[in-house]
């Protein structure tokens, strides 16, 4: 398959995109540019499987490795499981990079690099949900999941390296020193893109931060993601945006590779239907892109709305203000809207028997207690070892 080339969007600030509405166009757009790059790779990816999407992905890598591209892979321990140490013994032969995110110890295997990011040349970028496996590589409807991403290339580029090369630094079972290395995880671009992280801790992330701040005010809210379960602050903020805004959609997933997060995440829908919030479940395929949309204002990366994505994992997103590309990307939220049921409000009344909800608490304590309270434990020590050691005289 070759991608036909774009019109690119613009931004006044100097950023040049290209939008992708389904992974199979987005991972193509990511092989054509591995094939043309001449100087330098940056490969950064929670999941990566052995597979023919796998391979080809390994083999242009190491086609431009032998071309004298310096190739670096910066892979999830976790994400990457089961996938052979010598799968990337010739790029490395030839002087490429393979380096394992936070290699799995008991107390931090929680902490994972769910970002998905790849910049070439030092010029372009591509950010989006998809990792590098076969349910990726479709158009969403009739085969593979229903994901897709952003290219860009501008003043932004520069600040996913230096990202980049800030999560290679801790990547060893380092995780903690992100906290030195990355104060701010808000980093403008430019007037009309910047660039969010989210990293673990007990604090409010700059992605919540900055949707919040464009909620306030929003008129027209569209939102795609496939793990939705907001708690605490983030609820709130989206219930009220929901009572407040004119349009309030969400396009959530019908069909769920996790069965049991979908059955918290339905417990919510009623909360939501109240306020005037629009749910759709997207039936053809799992979805699994993360997408908002407020008025002209584009988020794009690899965050869901859940507790893992917003206090657990390393998250990536960028925030781009572009009338062109939110029209585009309201575009792809309204296709998909025409493969998906909406939930009508009376369907999801309270639980009318005590199996479901048992489900639904179950669920819920997974996600929101077991999951997110072991991992904010560990986190809660080593800050509070961290401000003992600062306090301490001669520090």
């Amino acid at each position: 398959m070759h991608v036909q080339p774009q019109t690119p969007i613009t931004t006044p600030d100097g950023h040049a995109m290209h939008w992708y509405d389904s992974g199979e166009k987005y991972l193509q757009a990511e092989l054509d540019a591995i094939a043309k790059a001449k100087t330098s790779i940056l490969f950064e990816y929670y999941l990566f499987r052995a597979s023919a999407v796998g391979e080809r992905f390994r083999d242009a890598m190491t086609d431009a490795a032998r071309r004298g591209v310096q190739v670096t892979l910066l892979l999830d321990d976790v994400g990457c499981w089961g996938l052979p140490r010598n799968y990337f013994s010739e790029i490395t032969h030839l002087g490429g990079k393979v380096i394992w995110f936070n290699p799995v110890r008991w107390r931090f295997w929680s902490f994972r690099d769910h970002r998905k990011l790849l910049v070439v040349d030092t010029t372009q970028a591509f950010i989006g949900g998809c990792n590098i496996a076969p349910e990726y590589a479709g158009d969403g409807i009739h085969k593979g999941w229903r994901d897709g991403g952003i290219a860009i290339s501008g003043p932004v580029v520069q600040h996913l390296i230096a990202s980049f090369e800030s999560q290679v630094e801790i990547a060893g079972n380092k995780i903690w020193r992100v906290r030195k290395k990355t104060p701010s995880g808000w980093m403008g671009a430019g007037a009309d893109v910047s660039l969010l992280l989210t990293r673990p801790g007990l604090h409010r992330g700059d992605f919540q931060r900055a949707l919040h701040r464009d909620l306030l005010h929003a008129r027209n809210v569209a939102i795609t993601v496939a793990y939705f379960l907001p708690v605490g602050r983030v609820k709130r903020m989206l219930l009220h945006a929901a009572k407040r805004t004119g349009t309030f959609r969400m396009l959530l997933s019908g069909k769920s590779d996790v069965p049991l997060l979908q059955i918290a995440a339905r417990a919510l829908y009623s909360g939501f239907l109240r306020r005037g919030a629009q749910i759709h479940e997207y039936q053809p395929q799992v979805l699994h892109a993360k997408v908002f949309i407020v008025d002209d204002i584009v988020y794009i990366g690899s965050s869901n709305l859940d507790p893992r994505s917003l206090a657990i994992n390393f998250e990536i997103m960028l925030r781009i203000r572009s009338a062109s590309l939110a029209q585009q990307a309201r575009r792809t939220f309204a296709r998909d809207l025409g493969h998906s049921i909406r939930v009508k409000p009376l369907s999801w009344k309270k639980p009318s028997n005590w199996w479901q909800r048992f489900k639904q608490k179950v669920a819920r304590f997974i996600f929101t207690r077991l999951d997110l309270g072991v991992a904010q434990l560990f986190v809660q020590k080593r800050e509070t070892t961290v401000r003992r050691s600062h306090s301490q005289p001669g520090h």
